[in-house]
């Protein structure tokens, strides 16, 4: 059995964005769990929270998400 787990080797040209320090890294540097990517380019990867609040903002505009209960952010669909 292994003592220490083995981090994922990062690769050239990964781009992630670091959410517990805030900050860019080429490869994974964190664990997978505090970073958004892999993406693309480093602009892409400095620009993950708002490309992360646009799409929240889509999704709760979604009219297949939204029962029209004015429960904004429930989540919950009827059927």
């Amino acid at each position: 059995m292994a003592l220490f787990k083995r981090r994922t080797a990062g690769k050239p040209g990964e781009w992630y964005y670091c959410l517990k320090h805030g900050t860019v890294e080429e490869g994974p540097q964190c664990r997978a769990a505090d970073r958004f990517g892999p993406y693309g380019t480093r602009e892409e990867a400095a620009h993950a929270m708002e490309t992360a609040r646009e799409r929240e903002e889509e999704w709760r505009e979604d009219p297949r998400w939204n029962d029209g209960a004015g429960d904004k952010g429930s989540g919950d669909k009827k059927a």
